[in-house]
């Protein structure tokens, strides 16, 4: 058994017999008295493990009264040493996305335990701080205290009241919605919700949200096959019922890098004979993937269908004249 599993186990012995001897616990954990030494210190410094040894008793015991106290918690059973650096890893890239810190406070708890798990190992909860660095672009600013209310609407199942700053529009609503979802999609928040005032689905950056309060109702309940169906039938997260495909051609060297992306879980994409690749891609509404296509310039034809073709040589046109 490794170590972990050898604290359980310890645990375990502890609260069947109360008192436990030395030669118990060596025979049970087939371990030699310099390892069992070190898995009680490291059960007492790391996880504040109330075992003392009583000598009256002749054995190990719980200190009375305290082994249910707020400190005393072995870490899951399901975590070994490999398993807490990758969460450790994977919190340390949450951390450097969530750049208004909404999730952090939260998972703190957690982090604390695997570090503790880790010990001075060779590849510490610090090293693995130093060794990561994430580069965040066009991340927007979200209010706590509305990404709180909005996150805790999704788990309990509250409708909100929000007051909604539509940048398209430019327009300020208010609205009421029952939140189903929240989405990080491109360095900003969303939240997937059945819109009251406008009867269906859509979904709301939260950091448009200006002001939101609880209802006192229960949210709408929309099934995940209706979500899917709506919301991410499209490219990109703005779903609707139109949906079209567009065909869109790269040029042979962007497609080195194209052909290697995932732009729709539905996408099709093919080589021709020059080597350029034409991706087929579903959306509903053109806004984000015209964004996409502008990005790569004169490296992409759109071929299909002639509306959408339209518009990017518009964009392109109108782009140009302000160099000319």
């Amino acid at each position: 058994m490794n170590r972990l599993e050898r604290f359980y186990k310890i645990e375990q012995i502890l609260n069947e017999q109360s008192v436990v001897s030395r030669e118990t616990f060596l025979n049970l954990l087939e371990v030699s008295p310099a390892t069992f030494k070190r898995d009680l210190e490291y059960m007492r410094d790391r996880f504040q493990a109330p075992v003392i040894w009583d000598r009256d008793a002749g054995g190990y015991r719980f200190e009375t009264g305290k082994k249910t106290g707020q400190k005393y918690e072995l870490p899951g059973l399901w975590f070994d040493e490999k398993e807490a650096h990758a969460l450790l890893t994977m919190q340390h890239l949450l951390a450097s996305l969530d750049q208004g810190g909404l999730i952090g406070p939260h998972i703190a708890p957690l982090m604390s335990r695997l570090n503790a798990m880790l010990g001075t190992g060779n590849a510490s909860a610090d090293e693995i701080q130093k060794r990561f660095r994430i580069l965040s672009v066009a991340t927007r600013k979200v209010e706590l205290e509305h990404f709180s209310m909005v996150g805790a609407a999704v788990t309990k199942r509250d409708r909100l009241l929000i007051r909604y700053h539509a940048r398209g529009s430019n327009e300020v609503t208010e609205r009421e919605i029952s939140p189903q979802r929240l989405i990080y999609y491109r360095e900003n928040w969303y939240v997937d919700a059945w819109c009251h005032l406008r009867d269906g689905l859509r979904s709301f950056s939260v950091d448009c949200i200006k002001a939101a309060s609880v209802t006192g109702k229960k949210a709408r309940e929309v099934s995940n096959k209706a979500l899917e169906e709506y919301l991410a039938s499209g490219y990109g997260i703005f779903g609707g019922s139109d949906l079209q495909w567009a065909k869109l051609r790269f040029s042979a060297e962007r497609a080195r890098w194209v052909s290697a992306e995932n732009w729709h879980p539905q996408q099709r994409g093919i080589f021709d004979d020059e080597g350029r690749y034409v991706l087929d891609v579903p959306y509903s509404i053109d806004r984000e993937l015209m964004l996409e296509i502008m990005r790569h310039g004169a490296s992409v034809e759109v071929l299909e269908p002639k509306a959408l073709r339209q518009k990017v040589r518009d964009e392109h046109r109108v782009a140009a004249e302000f160099y000319e």
